[in-house]
């Protein structure tokens, strides 16, 4: 019976290792507990869930602590089964599948008792007097830390406040305001678009990876109390406390409360405190405690409470607040016209006029509840006091201004000569178009109706001129407008028709009307297109101020076309025309410079310059052509009935009329490829509109419809049942930019000719399966949206696919017409795709552990070792529901595998769901064998030991306390049984590479057992521990306890080169990188760090700082290897002491790997690779689209080009790489799969790879700088050179110039305050980079000639290394064409004249030392150290410090003796100092130095001693020496070859 037990709970334990948990019902930290099983989610029995269950389950969400363990079904009753089995967790396990289960005694437990679960949030804000104020922490890996302040804004203040359930974010801090924290910083460069669910889902550098200091951490206040059923400054009145919001007694709040309310709000004074639940009764509890706010505090919270005496209290007294609003229009006789002012920090201030346009006056307009802005360019004087908002851009769809982007609160280039102004309408038409609908006028707050009785011709003059349209053409009483909703105004307009707004009509009192007489007003539009033989083509002409006048072509395209075609209802844009395609207008030139976004309902609402200015002529007017042909009721946009517009009106055609030639000409205007099918009877359905009278009688070849001749239609009785319908072929293709790589990115969907975004609320997981699949890049990994990646260009596609998920191309899926009108690029989708399409571990005991294997496409690779961790193997353990991963192995652990080795490096987190949401980087290394294949083993395995799992606490990966999974608990190992075999399975078992070192720690804290391990016993080869033998469990005491260092090739690394195998050497110690001085640095030294590195051998040593001088701290000096150790460890390096080196001497290496690409003819040319320190080949084989892109766009040549075929440029160069093939998913060359380097099959006479990028980008140049990587920016553009316009210009964007132009990283973003102004043409403005693009060109811009931009705004910028000191850095390893190419017989004479050099050199040398060696002997003989000599054995040592300093010990007999310092004087210590083959003693208590420095009066001689180490080192005298010691001194360096230097 006792074994039938045991194995129904091994079984239970087994099975649960596949279990995921999730909360449901509530947020992403609190809800009813599921857990899955299978493939089934099962709901959890409240009476078997305790407090430590509860902590495991926070902790594997990513959560704080928990907070509270609510039963009884709190959050909701599940579905389905209800857990049989009870979790035992003890409360310190990762994750809930690694806690035991045992069978519930609970059979009866129903879902009635779901148990549900509130955990503390990821994110928490600190310090500043409430939850909803404060310095931001994260909480990552089980710590907290910080968030840089950095570029920090209100878009990512937004994310946290509704993370926290804050309501709105007030302000966005940084600079430590609530103080500096302490611990990591984990989020720098965050920039969230706002919409994210959570902070960690917002983009931001890797986890812990920053430049920042937490005198910049970031902070946020969120509103403790928010206006509901109203807008942002009215309604109800509710507060927030703790999670819970609660409404507001009337009879509880009073005038001081109210101004508290507004103030914190950012809203202007109360206006009017109203009670009875006027904006509607709340839901929920009503607060129990009376606020008792004296009227100055900033926010709610610190207003003082008592409890409240007014028990009966319900929501039919919910309070209701009236505030003033945030922003306002001054100086004009109308609330909806004037100065724009808006409300910050209790202060009114203006908004700089700079860049002001119609949508940001569009957001004005909008909040202020007055009608369509009709003016963003009038001036209504000069403001006085703050400018608060600077360059702000908004994108027309923000609630509020203070939504919109700009500089930042007080951060502006302006003056009050410049301050913003708008003119909104205090008219509308509505439930037609912009110029045609139900009459409607603003008076006060209210919007009335107006009654036909009361409205003339001269009224109807005054609205159509106030909304910027045309004339009047009818006034009349509206059926089918429908009823308005509001009052019917009770004053009767007198308009003399002159008026520019119907403000400054006068009214008189009116007789009560019904509002069954609305009055219904069309005008003409404001638009029109004139000469092109339709009203839908034709040059663009726009009314303003009751004068017609033309716009200028420069920069005009389609998305300008396309709002134009749909304000006069003409279908799509088909062509955008420019320098007077349709004969150059007269008139005024009303706008120039326009940039519309392509989603604007008319073009006035798009970007332009001020009307009438401009530096144009009617030679450029633009010209538009719209379609008059549509397809209606089909699947999407290429198939459907046919409609046509004739005038005003759009009519069905006879299917007896229609034919293959007519068929073809709809397709091609429609940009719909060739016609597939001509289908009659209404088969997309019955219209309901006229059928037309004409029969068209295309030929076939015409470009347009209404180019087709026609004649009048004989088929007369031709009904609505006879409608012709068409398929045409759609040339609908997906692409993903704005990604790492070709498989993630923004969705965009090519249609005709351009390129549309997507709505992040039309796309859905099914379509996500389709486009992956479709690019060829697997499956989907996440669908983004909120623009994720980036705020696209052009149009929002007006679309929604409807996808099932298993079509081939989106050319196979359904699609119906958004109803998301007002989607705006804010919100398009992005979508990750995996790039890998399977994944498996394989020839392992089980499908838990084996070799990794990764598919792309049809075709399975291998890993290598050198680019596999921890975390990566407990993503993919997860991915492959096996639990978490327990061992990472190398080295062929489970066979060698065949076929490909993917270069992939996965730098994953440890807390991603799958590989793909890893970022992917590639290793450089040196070639990587299937014998290096990684392994991994999960803990779902039988390998997996139940015993025997290993972690490593103190916060880093591969050093820190052993702790060992024994007997269902975390245990401590003791230091006197631990060995170095036992040492290196565990630093294998973690991935962590080799052993370092292992040494004692702190005894055990309080959390863990009191019972510690020992008597481990390995052989040194095993996967992990649970394969050793057996421990034992003993009493912890006070013994010593054991921590490891475990050596990763990651604890140092090469920067500045742009690749891992060459650069400045970093090292990282004490939980930060830093440098190496080069003191003593030679070539063996060199060859170690290669070695660690797996780049193969060194090249070079390069001088100091040949990569740049770093940063931080120097942590190593006078490094000393042999040259065979297999890490820098184990040489031997002092720690560098104060001021003993600066970054000036930081030391560089350069490896066989290093690697790098050109064309031999800048972005044309052979494709030739440096390897190994020489310039070789690519073969032509296999070089396929996706190859030629990626080089194209790694040498910033543009994104695309041709392959051919040539012969090699230097017939001896070797063919380095053949069979180059790159996937979709590769972000740079190294990661393609080819074959090893050196393999090939070419012959390099004729099948060398030629390509030739094809450059759709500008040019980019820095001019004006004291060296190539810094200066004013410049682009070529329309063969001229321009500068670019620093408005939003910051250090984001110039990290982007930096990286394309090859530079480094950038210093700062300084413009024409740091080099002098440019002249001529400014061709870009408005750059809006991220920081992460490739190119400048892939961030959003503005392209035109910018003549609002002046010469003292320039962008500038300035970059870390010069391209000067790059090409040095590397200059010894790759030269140029020119070189290789040197006659031979100059060659030859230089050879010669080079060995004669070399001779003299060697000779010169030679006679040095044996003088050298003679002065030596004859000065050092007395001080040769006994460890350089073998024949001496020393009787002293110096113990404690270094081998020059220490405590004094002596050698008696066989033991060793300590000294008293009362029997130790300075004679005494000369002697142990010469003995220990050092110099002088410092003094008799700090030990020796081999360092001297020699002081006479004012003089200092500095010298460099070279013993028999041959070290060199600098002298520093610490003690005053006669004319004795100074006559010694220049001795020695006479002797030593030197020359004795005296510095005042």
């Amino acid at each position: 019976m006792d074994s039938c037990v045991v194995l129904i709970l091994v079984s239970s334990t087994i099975t649960l290792s596949t279990a995921e948990v999730r909360l449901v019902g509530g947020s992403r930290c609190s809800g009813r507990v599921e857990v899955l099983h299978g493939e089934t989610w099962y709901t959890v029995c409240g009476a078997d869930f305790d407090q430590q269950d509860a902590e495991v389950v926070c902790r594997e969400l990513g959560c704080g602590l928990p907070v509270e363990v609510l039963g009884g079904a709190a959050f909701g009753r599940g579905e389905g089964q209800v857990w049989s089995e009870e979790l035992q967790c003890r409360g310190n396990e990762s994750q809930i599948h690694s806690c035991p289960t045992s069978p519930s005694l609970k059979h009866n437990c129903s879902h009635n008792s779901d148990v549900g679960l509130v955990c503390a949030d990821s994110v928490r804000l600190v310090d500043g007097g409430s939850r909803c104020a404060g310095r931001v922490e994260v909480l990552h890996r089980g710590q907290w830390g910080t968030v840089c302040g950095d570029n920090w804004d209100m878009r990512d203040a937004a994310v946290v406040c509704r993370e926290l359930g804050c309501g709105e974010a007030v302000d966005a801090l940084s600079d430590a305001h609530f103080g500096p924290g302490s611990g990591p910083i984990w989020m720098d460069d965050v920039d969230c678009s706002g919409s994210e669910s959570t902070l960690k889902m917002c983009r931001a550098g890797q986890w812990g990876k920053n430049t920042c200091v937490h005198a910049k951490d970031a902070g946020v206040i969120c509103l403790g109390v928010r206006l509901v059923g109203g807008s942002l400054c009215s309604g109800r009145v509710e507060v927030l406390h703790g999670e819970t919001w609660y409404t507001v007694c009337d009879a509880d709040f009073d005038q001081q409360d109210a101004e508290v309310v507004c103030r914190e709000l950012g809203c202007g004074l109360p206006v009017e405190v109203l009670g009875a639940a006027t904006f509607g009764r709340g839901e929920g509890q009503v607060w129990s405690e009376e606020l008792q706010c004296r009227g100055n505090e900033s926010q709610i919270h610190s207003c003082p409470t008592s409890p409240s005496l007014k028990h009966n209290c319900s929501h039919d007294s919910d309070v209701g607040l009236v505030c003033a609003g945030n922003v306002r229009l001054v100086n004009s006789s109308s609330r909806c016209a004037g100065r724009v002012e808006v409300l910050h920090r209790g202060q009114w201030g203006t908004v700089c006029g700079d860049n002001w346009d119609m949508r940001d006056a569009a957001v004005v307009c909008r909040e202020l509840g007055c009608g369509e802005a009709v003016e963003a360019d009038a001036h209504f004087g000069s403001g006085s006091g703050p400018i608060w908002m600077g360059d702000v851009n908004c994108s027309g769809s923000e609630s509020t201004l203070k939504k919109c982007i700009s500089l930042g609160w007080g951060k502006h280039d302006c003056d009050h000569a410049n301050a913003a102004g708008v003119i909104c309408s205090e008219v509308r038409l509505v439930g037609g178009s912009h110029c045609s609908g139900r009459v409607e006028v603003l008076h006060g707050e209210s919007w009335y109706t107006v009654c036909d009785a009361g409205f003339d011709q001269q009224d109807a003059e005054v609205v159509c001129r106030e909304l910027g349209c045309g004339h009047s053409v009818n006034e009349s009483v509206s059926a089918v407008l429908g009823r308005g909703e509001g009052q019917m105004w009770s004053a009767e307009l007198q308009c003399g028709g002159n008026e520019s707004q119907i403000s400054f009509c006068p009214s008189s009192f009116k007789h009560i009307c019904s509002s069954d007489k609305d009055t219904k007003l069309t005008c003409t539009d404001s638009v029109r297109l004139v000469d092109g033989g339709s009203r839908c083509s034709g040059r663009v002409e726009v009314l303003h101020r009751g004068q017609w006048g033309t716009v200028c072509g420069d920069n005009w395209d389609m998305r300008d076309a396309a709002v134009v075609c749909r304000e006069l209802g003409c279908g799509e844009a088909v062509d955008a025309l420019s320098d007077a395609h349709f004969g150059p207008g007269s008139g005024p030139i009303w706008m120039d410079d326009v940039d519309c976004r392509g989603s604007e309902s008319t073009l006035k609402h798009c970007k332009a310059g001020w009307w009438g200015k401009h530096n144009c002529n009617h030679t450029k007017d633009a010209g538009v052509i719209c379609s008059e042909v549509r397809l209606v009721g089909g699947p999407h946009l290429c198939s459907g009935r046919v409609e046509v517009l004739h005038g005003e009106t759009w009519y069905t055609l006879c299917d007896a009329d229609f034919d293959q030639q007519d068929a073809e000409v709809v397709c091609r205007e429609l940009g719909c490829g060739q016609p597939v099918e001509v289908l009659g009877g209404a088969a997309f359905g019955r219209g309901e509109v006229q059928v037309w009278s004409e029969e068209l009688q295309c030929r076939g070849n015409e470009s347009q419809i209404h180019s087709c001749p026609t004649s009048p239609s004989l088929k007369h009785n031709c009904s609505h049942d006879s409608h012709v319908g068409l398929v045409c072929k759609s040339n609908k293709k997906p692409r993903l930019t704005g990604g790492p790589h070709l498989c993630s990115g923004r969705v965009e969907v090519l249609h005709g000719e351009s390129w549309y975004t997507v709505c992040d609320a039309d796309f859905d997981q099914q379509d996500a399966e389709v486009v992956c699949r479709e690019l060829g890049c697997g499956l989907p990994v996440e669908v983004l949206g909120g623009a994720a990646f980036g705020r696209g260009e052009g149009q929002v596609w007006s679309e929604e696919l409807q996808c099932s998920g298993n079509e081939y191309d989106i050319t196979l899926c359904p699609t119906s017409p958004s109803l998301k009108h007002n989607c705006s690029h804010d919100s398009d989708v992005g979508l990750i795709c995996s790039g890998h399409t399977g994944a498996r571990l394989v020839n392992g005991s089980d499908s838990c552990s084996g070799r990794v294997e990764l598919q792309y496409l049809s075709e399975w690779g291998t890993v290598c070792d050198v680019s596999w961790d921890m975390r990566a193997a407990s993503v993919l353990c997860g991915q492959l529901k096996c639990g978490s991963a327990v061992a990472v192995l190398g080295s062929d652990w489970f066979g060698e595998g065949s076929g490909r080795i993917w270069a992939d490096v996965f730098d994953c987190q440890g807390n991603e769901t799958h590989l793909s949401q890893c970022p992917i980087s590639s290793w450089s290394r040196a070639a990587c064998s299937h014998k290096q294949d990684a392994g991994v083993i999960c803990s779902g395995s039988s390998l997996a030991l139940h015993e025997g799992r290993v972690r490593l606490s103190g916060g880093m990966e591969c050093e820190g306390q052993v702790e060992v999974y024994f007997r269902q608990d975390w245990r401590r190992v003791l230091l006197d049984s631990w060995s170095g075999s036992v040492a290196s399975v565990v630093c294998r078992q973690l991935g962590c590479g080799s052993v370092f070192s292992f040494s004692s720690s702190s005894p055990s804290s309080p959390e863990h057992s009191h019972m510690c391990l020992m008597g481990f016993n390995c052989s040194g080869s095993e996967a992990h521990l649970g394969n050793c033998s057996s421990a034992q469990a003993v009493n912890c005491s006070s013994r010593e306890q054991l921590a490891i260092t475990c050596l990763a090739h990651s604890s140092i690394r090469l920067v500045g080169s742009g690749g891992d195998c060459a650069g400045r050497l970093e090292v990282f110690h004490s939980s930060s990188w830093g440098t190496v001085c080069g003191d003593m640095w030679d070539i063996k030294d060199a060859q170690v760090v290669c070695r660690q590195l797996q780049c193969g051998v060194a090249l070079s040593a390069p001088v100091p700082a040949q990569f740049g001088p770093g940063t931080g701290p120097i942590w190593l000096n006078e490094v000393e290897c042999e040259g065979n150790e297999t890490s820098l460890w184990n040489c031997r390096f002092q720690t560098l002491r104060e001021n003993e080196c600066g970054h000036k001497d930081d030391v560089g290496v350069i490896c066989s790997e290093y690697k790098e690409i050109r064309l031999t003819e800048g972005c044309e040319g052979n494709l030739e690779v440096f390897y190994n320190g020489t310039w070789g080949n690519v073969c032509a084989n296999d070089i396929n689209e996706e190859t030629v892109s990626l080089v194209c766009q790694e040498l910033n040549c543009g994104r695309s080009g041709s392959e051919g075929q040539s012969k090699a440029r230097v017939e001896s160069a070797p063919n380095w790489l053949d069979n180059l093939k790159c996937r979709k998913h590769d972000s740079t060359l190294w990661q393609c799969p080819s074959s090893p380097w050196g393999q090939n099959t070419c012959d390099n006479r004729k099948e060398v790879a030629y390509i030739t990028c094809t450059s759709d980008h500008l040019p980019l140049r820095l001019r004006g700088g004291d060296r190539s990587c810094s200066g004013r920016l410049e682009v070529y553009l329309n063969a001229e050179w321009g500068s670019v316009c620093d408005d939003l210009w910051d250090i984001r964007d110039a990290q982007v110039v930096c990286r394309q132009l090859g530079c480094g990283p950038a210093l700062n973003a300084g413009g024409s305050s740091v080099f002098r102004a440019g002249s001529g043409t400014v061709w870009l403005s408005r750059v809006r980079c991220r920081g992460n693009e490739i190119h400048l060109w892939d961030c959003p811009h503005s392209l035109k000639n910018h003549t609002d931009c002046s010469h003292r705004q320039h962008a500038g910028v300035t970059c870390t290394v010069g391209q000067a000191e790059n090409g040095a850095a590397i200059s010894q390893l790759s030269p140029s064409p020119a070189v290789l190419s040197i006659y031979p017989v100059s060659l030859l004479v230089l050879g010669v004249l080079l060995f004669l050099a070399l001779v003299f050199l060697v000779v010169l040398l030679y006679q040095n030392r044996v003088l050298r060696r003679e002065d030596n002997v004859e000065l050092y003989d007395d001080v040769i150290s006994a460890g350089e000599n073998p024949n001496i054995t020393s009787g002293v040592r110096l113990v404690g410090g270094s081998r020059c300093s220490g405590r004094v010990e002596v050698l008696h007999g066989e033991s060793w003796y300590t000294v008293c310092d009362a029997d130790f004087d300075q004679q005494d210590a000369e002697v142990v100092c010469r003995e220990l083959g050092v110099w002088l003693p410092v003094s008799a208590s700090n030990g020796c130095s081999a360092r001297i420095s020699l002081q006479l009066g004012e003089c200092k001689c500095f010298m460099r001693l070279r013993l028999w180490t041959r070290l060199f080192s600098a002298c520093r005298l610490l003690a005053d020496f006669d004319q004795h010691a100074r006559t010694t001194v220049v001795v020695l360096c006479e002797a030593l070859g030197c020359q004795a230097k005296l510095l005042g």
